[in-house]
């Protein structure tokens, strides 16, 4: 057996632990974190283990991220034969996969344990106390059922053991994505705690830090999964390197655009930079830069050597050069993971404590009460959601590249689709960010008008601009990318998703007009609405169900991408027409109701300036029930011009196979009308 593997196995995990380890020791001598405390100092034992153990939980959690994701969508699955070199042995193809998961399932474990391990020095440092004191156990119960933290930390806790579970039972690309995505809740929990809790624009750091953290798992926890798979990659190195590639990049700008927002949101001006945070926070960057550096020669040497097959096997040349810059990139990834904690726990120049007399409209959005709304106010005034801004450049970036690739090949894409999508995607952007998400937390009117532009205005744009059909034919094939081992990349998953069950399901037209139509009455009538006003989570899911559910809608109604099998066109404005009705049926009832929705928001929000909540409510009303139809008209005569062209091509279609083989049908009419005739005259 190869020493090369083993040596990138275990310099792998060594280096990762080692660094992220020294690093946080080193930040914390350095900024004094874990210095005792004059008042219930909880003893060295939690000062300076709970930021130890806080760092190897994330790298765990990354890990298992890391490898989750590699068994979503780069790990070949199964063996190719046509891949075989002629007269040599069988290659192994496919045997990372499986081993990808117990991984997944190892590194859970130890993150579970070590989340139990920081729940209880947690509450040990929050409570200024030894965990041996003999009311500790008493008391971490009432932490864990009682406080956010331990309830956040109980939860992490818990998802921890779920995927830990899971990743043993899953055996298809599909489970795993589950099992990831629920790893990304706990994820999620954990943006919530330290600084991103009490920072004075909280919504901010919590979205930047989701990103933050998601980006890292990704990218540290994917690149430490395959150096410790690396004995079972075999010929699959190159793939697998190739497609990690890719998503190394994307989370590089996640990690990097997120990066600067924290230290937006956490300091006031360069002069911050000399404080202990500051130069922390100096390091974290140099450390992460020198990770792209290093990124850059994976992509530019080693894995162009890489695809070329001339060493396929572990210690040759090349080869033998990516896996040494591996281990010193993961050596690189676990000193910013171990500074990243060392800055958590140290205290940033910008206090996170709220003002000391706060508005109720702070008191409730944690945002100051905007200026009185004005038609510049409304296009000038931005309070960023980083996610939603985020997929929105994204959306961008990835469309303009696939109509790039098209024109490169030498296809046309209609240039009013890019213009579609480009408008929609800006739209977005100014929809969660602009003037109707400043004022759309303190006015219902503006959040109606923020709710019709995403269910109704951006829709339209996306499903006209047909990205899933630009997808379909940019994306290369099973064929371009040796994709015949059942891994699922883009292509491959857009495809799961059309043609599954609950896809399917939910772009039936009739399937999608109800949903359209129900859920919103769903949404302002249950405590779903007050939920997206306080949560953010609750505001992300509202923006995510409403665009789709649009999407979902237009799609069926007058969109070209795949999925629904679309009824006639009579039927089709029939469809439209009956939401059209129940949007004014909506906008009516709003109008003439007397009592308020979400009171204990809205009517405790303090304006100086508007009109009253529920008048503002009424106005909203008209809003749902103006905004609304203008758009539908829009829809309606675009379903009414495909109406018209279908006929025509549809003539045209005729026209042609008349003149092939003759007009049939007419020629049988004109029979049928002679033999009447002579039946006629006969009598």
């Amino acid at each position: 057996m190869d020493a090369q593997p083993t040596v990138v196995r275990y310099g792998a995990l060594g280096a990762l632990t080692a660094t992220a380890v020294v690093a946080v020791l080193v930040g914390l001598t350095f900024t004094g974190a874990a210095a005792a405390v004059v008042l219930r100092d909880p003893g060295p034992l939690v000062r300076w283990g709970l930021p130890v153990v806080e760092t190897l939980g994330e790298l765990a959690a990354s890990v298992t991220v890391g490898a989750l994701v590699l068994a979503v969508c780069v790990l070949p699955r199964r063996a190719d034969a046509a891949r075989a070199p002629r007269g040599g042995a069988a290659v192994a193809v496919g045997d990372a996969y499986p081993r990808s998961l117990v991984l997944a399932a190892v590194a859970a474990g130890v993150w579970t344990v070590l989340s139990i391990l920081h729940v209880v020095l947690a509450y040990a440092q929050v409570a200024g106390t030894q965990p041996t004191a003999p009311s500790f156990g008493d008391e971490i119960a009432l932490f864990v059922t009682q406080l956010d933290l331990g309830r956040t930390l109980l939860s992490v806790t818990t998802i921890a053991a779920v995927v830990t579970a899971l990743a043993l039972v899953v055996a298809t690309p599909t489970g795993a994505a589950w099992t990831a995505a629920l790893s990304l809740v706990a994820l999620w929990q954990l943006a919530q705690t330290g600084h991103a809790a009490g920072a004075v624009s909280h919504d901010l750091a919590v979205s930047a830090m989701v990103l933050h953290l998601v980006g890292a798992a990704v990218w540290i926890g994917a690149l430490v999964a395959l150096a410790i798979l690396v004995r079972r990659l075999g010929a699959d190195t190159s793939a697998a390197v190739g497609r990690y590639s890719v998503i190394a990049g994307w989370c590089l700008a996640a990690v990097a655009v997120s990066g600067v927002l924290n230290s937006v949101v956490r300091l006031e001006g360069l002069d911050d930079l000399t404080s202990p945070y500051g130069v922390l926070l100096v390091v974290k960057v140099a450390l992460t830069a020198l990770l792209g550096l290093l990124g850059l020669l994976h992509r530019r040497i080693t894995v162009p050597r890489l695809a070329g097959g001339a060493d396929p096997a572990p210690g040759r040349t090349g080869t033998a050069l990516f896996w040494r810059l591996v281990l010193v990139e993961i050596a690189v990834m676990g000193a910013v993971s171990g500074v990243a904690v060392a800055l958590g726990s140290t205290a940033p120049p910008v206090p996170d404590a709220p003002p000391p007399d706060p508005s109720p409209a702070y008191q409730l959005t944690g945002n100051p009460l905007p200026p009185a709304p004005s038609g510049l106010h409304w296009l000038t005034l931005w309070r960023w959601d980083v996610l939603a801004a985020a997929a929105a450049v994204a959306g961008l970036v990835v469309y303009l590249r696939w109509v790039v690739r098209l024109g490169r090949r030498g296809d046309a894409w209609p240039w009013l689709r890019t213009a579609s999508w480009v408008l929609g995607m800006l739209l977005f952007a100014w929809t969660t960010s602009g003037g109707p998400a400043v004022y759309g937390h303190v006015l219902f009117s503006a959040h109606m008008i923020q709710h019709m532009v995403l269910v109704m205005v951006i829709p339209l744009f996306v499903a006209l601009s047909a990205p899933v059909t630009l997808a379909l034919r940019a994306l290369p094939s099973r064929a371009a990318t040796l994709r015949g081992d059942d891994s699922r990349g883009p292509r491959e998953w857009i495809l799961t998703l059309v043609h599954s069950r609950w896809g399917r399901f939910l772009a039936n037209p009739l399937v999608a007009a109800v949903n359209f139509a129900g859920s919103m009455v769903l949404f302002y009538y249950s405590g779903l609405f007050g939920w997206a006003l306080r949560d953010h989570v609750g505001h992300l899911a509202m923006i995510v169900h409403f665009s789709v559910t649009g999407y979902l809608f237009v799609n069926a109604l007058a969109g070209v991408d795949p999925g629904p099998t679309r009824p006639p066109y009579p039927l089709r404005l029939l469809l439209l027409f009956a939401t059209m009705a129940f949007h004014a049926f909506f906008g009516v009832a709003l109008v003439s109701g007397e009592s308020l929705l979400v009171a204990d928001w809205f009517g405790l929000m303090g304006r100086p300036w508007g009109p009253s909540a529920l008048a503002d409510q009424q106005i909203g009303g008209s809003v749902a029930w103006g905004i609304g139809e203008i758009p539908t008209v829009v829809l309606a005569i675009v379903v009414a011009v495909q109406w018209t062209r279908d006929d025509e091509r549809t003539a045209r279609r005729r026209d042609r196979k008349v003149d092939r083989d003759g007009d049939a049908e007419l020629d049988e009419y004109n029979a049928m009308l002679a033999r009447m005739a002579d039946r006629d005259a006969g009598r």
